[in-house]
């Protein structure tokens, strides 16, 4: 069965190079199923889980945005940042939600950018989420 060579790439590092069946990524637009042999496309991603099966295994990322290049046998991301669910810092990740929140209560108050608090608020739910996924997998 063919396979495709995925790499998950932010400034600071390679976070992830593997063959993968099926990469599923979140799009601008919704969700992204990308299988071997899917057409060339290149789109933005936006905070959410990224996941990457291998058979019956798993890989769940969160990550915060960045590009997504497909090419017939191989897919890169380029994150803003990702994190593996194992390398999530809980507490940061509740801490910078409660933020988030707490911002966007305020939005009128003086020097609140209301776009910077929701995109802050949609990455600490990505981490979250992933968190919990990767718990309620390890739980089977």
């Amino acid at each position: 069965m063919p396979k495709l060579k995925v790499e998950v790439v932010t400034a600071e590092r390679i976070v992830y190079s593997a063959e993968a069946d099926i990469v599923i990524a979140p799009g601008i637009e919704g969700q992204l199923g990308i299988l071997p042999h899917h057409a060339p496309l290149m789109t933005m991603l936006r905070p959410g889980e990224l996941i990457i099966r291998r058979g019956q295994e798993e890989d769940i990322m969160a990550v915060s945005g960045g590009f997504l290049e497909v090419r017939p046998d191989r897919v890169v991301i380029l994150a803003d940042a990702a994190e593996r669910a194992e390398e999530i810092d809980v507490a940061r990740a509740e801490a910078a939600r409660k933020r988030a929140e707490e911002k966007l209560k305020a939005r009128h108050a003086a020097g609140i950018d209301e776009a910077q608090a929701e995109a802050a608020l949609r990455r600490a739910i990505a981490r979250l989420t992933v968190v919990e996924k990767a718990k309620q997998r390890r739980k089977r």
